[in-house]
């Protein structure tokens, strides 16, 4: 996945928007070039932090939007503002090394201190829309796993870069989100993986799962799950989807 992503961004890429309407749910992924170097190092500036990753794509948005204005979405700013820019969560050998070889660039101009140079983040997505309209609580509820195995027609799938660095030669820490939109659910995964050459592989997984309810008796919900914490999101009853989609490209 790592290599035909970063392929993707260095070989002939246009940026692209793709949005799929399923019953009042629209989803919009948005694919754009790199951030430029002066705005990567503002946004190092405002979050404190001698550098960000080399692929840090500022414009790339994966949004899953209500007719009423609420949703959810995951971006590469909100991302990288989850990051420990405080403390050096690993400390290897070749975390000095790595950090010292930053010293120069044009996004670190103070004193080298201690923060995540892996960048791992815990981001699991950024609620929008009126607070008032989306409920977020604890639940057992599980995601239909059954279902997810079961051969549906895919009506729309797309997968977006939010962030990327090879950690200077030293593995590798990036952050992606895809979706897939079937007749009556809709799965995506948003995950966080990170490799440190001969130390660690972590990965952090966020899954969100719609799944159309047919019977008005149930309230329909979006459930997410993340690496310690289950949380649902009651909305309002969702009829059988229609489906259109348009594509623009640029």
């Amino acid at each position: 996945m790592l290599a035909s992503l970063s392929m993707m961004m260095s070989h002939g890429f246009k940026s692209s928007k793709q949005d799929f309407t399923f019953g009042p749910w629209k989803v919009t992924a948005a694919k754009n070039h790199i951030m430029k170097s002066k705005d990567i190092e503002r946004l190092a500036e405002d979050m404190n932090m001698p550098s960000l990753p080399e692929m840090m794509f500022g414009d790339n948005v994966l949004r899953i939007q209500h007719t009423d204005g609420y949703g959810i979405e995951f971006n590469a700013i909100d991302a990288i503002k989850r990051v420990n820019n405080m403390e050096d969560a690993v400390k290897v050998a070749c975390a000095q090394e790595w950090q010292e070889s930053r010293a120069d660039t044009e996004h670190s101009k103070e004193v080298l201190r201690p923060y995540d140079w892996t960048y791992t983040t815990d981001y699991r997505g950024t609620l929008i829309g009126d607070s008032m309209q989306i409920k977020v609580t604890e639940t057992t509820e599980r995601i239909n796993m059954e279902k997810l195995k079961a051969r549906e027609h895919i009506m729309f799938f797309d997968e977006v870069l939010l962030f990327e660095d090879e950690l200077h030669d030293h593995g590798v820490s990036m952050i992606s989100v895809k979706i897939r939109v079937m007749p009556t659910s809709f799965f995506l995964l948003l995950r966080f993986f990170l490799r440190v050459d001969g130390v660690l592989i972590r990965i952090n997984d966020t899954r969100l799962y719609y799944e159309v309810l047919l019977k008005p008796e149930f309230k329909p919900n979006i459930i997410i799950y993340f690496p310690s914490l289950m949380c649902v999101g009651v909305i309002v009853l969702l009829e059988h989807p229609s489906v259109s989609k348009t594509q623009s490209s640029g």
